[in-house]
């Protein structure tokens, strides 16, 4: 093979190379362009994600000062008991005490 054959098959390689690249590239860009239709369903369905996690945030939120009150409600509920039951174990105690005394009295 002389260096003029040589040479027109290197440009003929490279130009099928080019050709294939560039209808391949081609193909690639018509299939996955985005329709106009396309974009502004994707733009309404990120503005209704960004909702959801506003929406979702503030719930989230309501739910941690929901809970906030109500182990706030419960502990003083817990108190409350607390006292309740000291108030009747002391009124059991001096009633007890009330009974034993009587029971003294009249059998003295």
């Amino acid at each position: 093979m002389s260096r003029t054959e040589f040479v027109i098959a290197t440009a003929i390689i490279l130009f099928v190379a080019f050709s294939l690249g560039w209808f391949a590239n081609w193909l690639v860009h018509r299939f996955s362009r985005v329709a106009p239709g396309d974009v502004a369903e994707l733009d309404r369905m990120s503005q209704e994600l960004h909702e959801a996690e506003e929406t979702r945030d503030q719930a989230i939120t309501y739910l941690q000062q929901r809970e906030a009150e109500l182990t706030n409600q419960l502990s003083q509920t817990e108190a409350e008991l607390r006292a309740a039951m000291d108030g009747l174990r002391d009124a059991r105690h001096e009633a007890e005490e009330m009974r034993a005394y009587i029971e003294k009295n009249q059998a003295g």
